[in-house]
């Protein structure tokens, strides 16, 4: 048996630790995932179309909006890409802030690793890492089980989904919305949060009004990473 400092052993620990962290996350994550299986039905999606768009794209959020442009028999291939394309750009900014965490990682395993960021595993790998802990493994771990969760969880919602005729009235439409709502308290380091936040919830809004698409995701996003930065350089000069 490998002792525990075994580098091995180690990684073994943080995969399993991430897994065990996630457990309530891949709850939440399955719950929308019925719901999108659920509607891909009623979209005329195939049970084999969920499956590889799910274990493909494994992005959430881009394949709700993916959805509404589902248009079997004429299918907009360039504008389904182009919104998803939108919607996830936030992935590249969230696998540089990752970069620590990869060094000396072989690149294909480095590929293989940032295949399972999101945003839920993101955020909890990033405050393992605030905490001095943090691995790829443990990145790996939460991925891993939000992939198994996602895929399952659409799926079952895509079969079953004949029995669910309306997923208003479960409340499922909320879970989608509630599990990032969690995620952004689990994230409030204090007072200083409120003010990028509001700057960069203002941005999406103001953007979603005047410019048709998801436009309003990307720039509340680099506008309220902006403002955050600019906040964190004010508390550094006035605490120094």
């Amino acid at each position: 048996m490998l002792p525990m400092d075994h580098p091995a052993a180690s990684a073994r620990s943080q995969f399993w630790l991430g897994v065990t962290l996630f457990i309530p996350v891949a709850i939440s994550i399955a719950s929308y995932g019925v719901v999108w299986g659920v509607l891909a039905g009623q979209k005329g999606m195939s049970v084999l179309e969920v499956l590889l768009m799910s274990g493909l794209v494994f992005a959430g959020s881009s394949q709700f909006v993916a959805l509404d442009s589902w248009t079997p028999g004429s299918l907009p291939v360039v504008a389904i890409v182009a919104a998803t394309a939108i919607v996830n750009l936030r992935m590249l900014l969230m696998s540089a802030t990752l970069r620590p965490l990869l060094a000396g990682v072989s690149r294909p395993k480095a590929f293989a690793a940032v295949f399972f960021v999101s945003d839920e595993q993101w955020a909890m790998t990033m405050a393992q890492m605030r905490n001095g802990g943090g691995s790829v493994a443990f990145l790996v771990g939460t991925g891993v089980l939000s992939w198994l969760s996602w895929v399952g969880s659409t799926l079952l919602g895509r079969v079953v989904g004949a029995f669910i005729d309306d997923p208003v009235k479960y409340g499922l439409d909320f879970a989608f919305t509630a599990t990032f709502i969690a995620l952004l308290l689990g994230m409030w380091k204090g007072r200083t949060d409120i003010v990028p936040w509001l700057v960069g919830a203002l941005a999406a809004l103001l953007t979603a009004s005047v410019i048709d698409g998801k436009w309003y995701i990307i720039v509340g996003g680099i506008v309220g990473s902006l403002a955050g930065a600019l906040a964190d350089q004010w508390r550094a000069r006035h605490v120094a």
